[in-house]
């Protein structure tokens, strides 16, 4: 779908108004929440694929994957023979290819749309230099990519200039790339994932019935899109798994603090979501409101953090970052009911800004003004019958 809006200041318009494409939307590319499933991720992906000039060797396949309503972007590179797996995996809604790649039957085979882009996106030169003027960086080696990782650099280098072409806006919040090491996770193929139901039904393929809807206890939107990642993508390193059960374990050790952790996260919005939508230019006052009560909220869940023992609720509590400037002026700025759109005005405090509060009075109460106007200028110019009158036709 092809969102056409308004680019020109009518004041300025000889004839009509000017308008453009100002952003195209397309499965993989949706960011409004009432597109989107709360609780799943929204994946764009590409593939791009890289034949091995020996005989013998297995071709290897580029695969990144991005969701724009959060900005949390990754690639790797896998055997051509586990792409489907991968795929299955990720589930994304939309997956990008090369013209020229002689990948046929991917979207029946993954229930995805598949889009067919020109073959120089997928170039090496070109994608490294578009990932690197979306980072601001001279080289991807910062973020863990490496000279074997040219097939995961081009495929993820196709998924930002694609966002580009069709987003027309910021894409500040996707800052960083992660690589995906195989070994890190359990694998499973298509067919052993599709038969465990782990996160979609056998049958019907709904999230209903599945294992992860049956675990998923979660209070937030962002709890349930993680637990669905980790169920996905089980852990294979010791360390790790252990740090996650001595977590749990404190929680059920300590029914008092798993209680008020939940009552607290209630009282979370999808805090990704909306930082999304401020990145890319598409919020609106009642999202800015639900990102300020958010914020309120952090506090009370960090001091209860402050007294829990294992390594990984400790280091949530370090992680977690309070923001209290942007929170105080949040709360200062926004009335406590915000409109969805900011043409309806009234969601900026009277308190918040003594040059609003004259506008606003000069907006509200116009009539006031000229009638105090004309007293003035009957005082000051001595003549009893001057008039000061208005019209409503714009110059």
């Amino acid at each position: 779908v092809a969102i056409c809006e308004q680019v020109e200041d009518p004041k300025h318009a000889k004839g009509l108004v000017r308008r453009d494409i100002t952003r195209v939307v397309t499965p993989g590319t949706l960011t409004d929440d009432a597109l989107l499933d709360p609780r799943e991720s929204n994946y764009l992906a590409a593939v791009s694929l890289e034949r091995s000039g020996r005989s013998g060797r297995e071709a290897v396949v580029g695969l990144a994957w991005v969701d724009l309503s959060l900005g949390r972007f990754r690639a790797t590179t896998v055997p051509e023979s586990r792409l489907l797996d991968e795929l299955s995996r990720i589930e994304p809604a939309e997956c990008l290819v090369s013209e020229e790649a002689d990948l046929s039957g991917l979207s029946a085979t993954c229930s995805m749309v598949t889009t067919s882009r020109p073959p120089w996106e997928f170039g090496h030169d070109t994608a490294l230099r578009t990932l690197q003027q979306q980072f601001g960086v001279a080289t991807l080696e910062g973020f863990g990519f490496h000279a074997q990782d040219v097939p995961a650099i081009r495929a993820a280098g196709a998924v930002i200039s694609y966002l580009q072409e069709t987003q027309r806006s910021s894409l500040d919040h996707i800052d960083r790339l992660l690589p995906v090491r195989p070994g890190h996770c359990q694998e499973f193929d298509q067919a052993t994932r599709r038969s465990l139901e782990i996160t979609r039904t056998l049958r019907e393929d709904r999230r209903e019935g599945s294992l992860l809807a049956v675990i998923d206890r979660t209070v937030t939107a962002m709890g349930s899109r993680l637990l669905a990642d980790w169920i996905a993508s089980p852990l294979t390193q010791v360390d790790k798994i252990n740090r996650r059960l001595d977590a749990v374990e404190e929680l059920l050790e300590d029914p008092a603090l798993c209680h008020e952790l939940q009552v607290q996260l209630k009282g979370i919005y999808d805090l990704q979501r909306l930082l999304a939508r401020v990145a890319t230019g598409r919020t609106n006052p009642r999202d800015l409101s639900c990102l300020g009560r958010t914020l309120q909220s952090l506090p009370p869940i960090r001091q209860r953090l402050e007294s829990c023992q294992g390594k990984l609720m400790r280091s949530l509590h370090g992680q977690l970052d309070l923001c209290p400037e942007l929170r105080d002026e949040l709360a200062a700025a926004l009335e406590d009911e915000c409109p969805l759109s900011s043409r309806e005005g009234g969601f900026i405090r009277s308190t918040f800004s003594a040059q609003l509060n004259e506008l606003r009075q000069l907006a509200s109460g116009g009539k006031e003004w000229i009638a105090g106007y004309q007293a003035q200028q009957l005082r000051e110019s001595g003549i009893p019958s001057l008039k000061v009158g208005f019209n409503k036709v714009f110059v």
